[in-house]
């Protein structure tokens, strides 16, 4: 299948659509500004709070006038543009696939070698977030506005999460059976790693957040790095960037402040001199709410400083670090566990770690987005992006009356991002979409990816869809039948790419993931009939226990929109530790609807169903999945990074592909 670079077969279509849309932006654009102009947010509202009452009457006044004539000069022009940029549309491809041009931060090929389904297995990281990219007016009415830099800061912070080194934290106690086998929070930097990794003893501190010096390119590759002498021992068969620290069962595996000053390697603490961002901070004027950092915050993996509390400190055998390698190098701030040492399961019979996270999981193999509806702010995410992800399709979607009943004015708002190679690619637009979301072409996108190879060279690859589904409340017969078109949709994408047969397989599927905000919850009485959809008998959820009931430590994904920019959730550490306790979930989380409470959930103390509205998903199946081999969670992660920047919580997961096999 070929994979579409350009949204029109040929040049010539390009350039008329171009010209066609020169003609209508103008009066989009000033439509735009005149609605927004009436709508003011939270953040807007506080920041003119101490300004007179006729202020802000005399600035709308005077701007809608000039507003409105532009507006009205412009129509003529938008009315020519229309007539040809409508019938373009039945020529549109339904995405626009990009791949890094850059060839020096390029990495899907070497991933590929990474892995030839030996040994014990490979994890991947799935990501999915609606991040609400609507034209700046329409954004208003969930609370979020500058749309273009909202795009720019969640794929800086994005990447910048997902590009740090992933550590993991094996508890050495024959007493102390509590603690997870593994931890993929980020301590130090990339440097201990070079094709393998270092196990070190480390103390931990309680702490909430560090800095450390991480690669600019936001890649994964280890060719930048450099070897530091070290007396801890090799473990083979894990990934490139991961550091895995062994503590000892004495003394709770925790030294004495003494030595932990005196230890060497550790975790570098930049001064606000040594602050870099690689040229792309914003101007005060385009700067977003929750781009100033308070002293100590960790909200952003930018911030001056580190956290108030204890920094941990790491011992590399008995070497130093060569400050010297690590010139030039971004600032970056990793998560660090709270409360505790090392991340504990609160919840014995859970089988894999689960947290919320002020920060994307380190090494993100895979990225799920919603709502990227505006075009601008699509290439400008894109951008971002690709400092890490190699290959991206955005731009998904048909416009027009192409392939569905009504009028399409918007695209379907989805966009995939991939650090592995994209075989095949495929979007099917919902045919049943009712009121305002009949107006986007809201749909499903079906990928195809190679993660490597056997040592038989055949291919091993994964099968990922991203969707979105209806919206308005009520419409529980259109989700369903939407949940129907999905399964359908996706059995015949695998079947038309598949090119395997059961005697001879050339391919081996490794995994099978569903992503997307699907706009109902597992616990709201008025989404019985989604939660007992045919999908959850094939896919599992791994927050679920089943139809109206939630495990014990999954939480809402939706947020209140009023309360986005309170001092206690605007930035990620903040919103974090809200969200870790009950009494502040209900404050600042949507909960199940009932016709007993009003929508607002500002304050809410009563006793509430469930922890909140859970409507972004990811689903995963072992039936399809080459026989030999098994899929399990090894950890979820609740997302606070995007604080301030969107109304929904991002979700990640990695999933374990054990092939079954032991190392030699």
């Amino acid at each position: 299948m070929v994979l579409y670079t350009s949204p029109f077969p040929n040049s010539f279509l390009s350039v008329l659509h171009s010209f066609s849309w020169g003609l209508i932006f103008p009066c989009y654009w000033f439509a735009d500004r005149l609605v927004a102009s009436f709508v003011p947010t939270t953040y807007e509202k506080r920041q003119r709070a101490d300004d007179p009452c006729y202020f802000q009457a005399l600035c709308i006044i005077i701007t809608t006038p000039i507003y409105l004539a532009l507006l009205v000069a412009s129509l003529p022009f938008a009315l020519i543009g229309f007539l040809l940029w409508s019938p373009l549309q039945s020529a549109r491809r339904p995405y626009i696939y990009s791949r890094l041009e850059d060839k020096s931060q390029v990495n899907g090929a070497t991933l590929l070698t990474e892995w030839k389904a030996t040994g014990n297995g490979k994890s991947f990281c799935f990501g999915s977030a609606n991040v609400c990219l609507l034209p700046d007016s329409l954004a208003r009415f969930n609370n979020v506005f500058n749309t273009q830099a909202r795009a720019r800061e969640i794929g800086r912070r994005i990447r910048n999460g997902a590009s740090r080194p992933q550590i993991k934290i094996y508890i050495d106690s024959p007493t102390n059976t509590s603690i997870s086998a593994a931890s993929f929070s980020s301590l130090v930097s990339p440097q201990v790693g070079d094709g393998t990794n270092r196990a070190v003893n480390v103390g931990i501190k309680r702490t909430s957040s560090m800095e450390y010096k991480g690669d600019n390119s936001g890649s994964n590759n280890s060719e930048d790095s450099r070897d530091a002498k070290t007396g801890g021992e090799l473990n083979e068969g894990e990934d490139n960037n991961t550091c895995i620290v062994r503590i000892s069962g004495e003394d709770n595996g925790h030294i004495s402040d003494p030595e932990a000053d005196a230890i060497s390697g550790q975790a570098h603490i930049s001064s606000p001199a040594e602050h870099s961002l690689e040229g792309e901070r914003e101007s005060p004027k385009g700067q977003i709410p929750n781009h100033k950092q308070k002293e100590g915050d960790s909200g952003s993996l930018d911030s001056y400083t580190a956290s108030r509390e204890s920094l941990v400190k790491v011992r590399i055998g008995d070497g130093t670090v060569d400050q010297s390698n690590i010139n030039n190098k971004l600032l970056y701030k990793a998560s660090v566990m709270k409360k505790t040492s090392v991340r504990k399961k609160k919840h014995m019979d859970e089988i894999f770690d689960h947290e919320i996270s002020a920060f994307f999981p380190a090494n993100l193999d895979f990225l799920c987005l919603q709502e990227v509806f505006d075009k601008r702010a699509a290439e400008k995410l894109k951008q971002q992006l690709h400092h890490y992800f190699e290959y991206i399709l955005y731009d998904v979607g048909v416009y027009g009356c192409h392939g569905c009943c009504s009028f399409k004015f918007v695209n379907s708002g989805l966009l995939f991002a991939s650090r592995y190679p994209v075989m095949d690619a495929a979007y099917h637009c919902y045919p049943n979409g009712k009121g305002t979301d009949s107006l986007a072409s809201k749909g499903a996108l079906f990928l195809k990816v190679q993660v490597g190879n056997t040592p038989q060279d055949q291919r091993i690859v994964g099968y990922i869809s991203c969707t979105h589904l209806q919206a308005l409340a009520g419409d529980t017969t259109v989700r369903c039948e939407q949940l129907d078109l999905l399964q359908d949709w996706l059995a015949d994408f695998r079947k038309s790419t598949s090119s395997s047969s059961t005697a001879n397989p050339e391919e081996l599927v490794a995994f099978d993931v569903i992503c997307g905000d699907l706009n109902f919850d597992n616990c709201s009485s008025e989404d019985k009939l989604e939660q007992q959809h045919s999908l959850f008998t094939r896919y599992k959820d791994p927050c679920r226990l089943g139809p109206g009931e939630e495990k014990s430590w999954a939480i809402g994904t939706l947020l209140d929109p009023e309360g986005l920019y309170d001092e206690e959730v605007c930035t990620p550490d903040n919103l974090q530790k809200v969200l870790e306790s009950e009494e502040g979930r209900k404050g600042y989380v949507v909960y199940p609807t009932s016709k007993n409470h009003s929508s607002s959930q500002k304050g809410r103390k009563a006793s509430l169903k469930g922890s909140g509205r859970r409507i972004d998903y990811m689903l995963y199946t072992e039936d399809g999945v080459y026989l030999e081999w098994k899929v399990e969670v090894e950890e979820f992660n609740f997302i606070t990074q995007l604080a301030g920047l969107t109304d929904h919580l991002p979700v990640a997961m990695r999933l374990m592909v054990s092939t079954g096999e032991e190392d030699s």
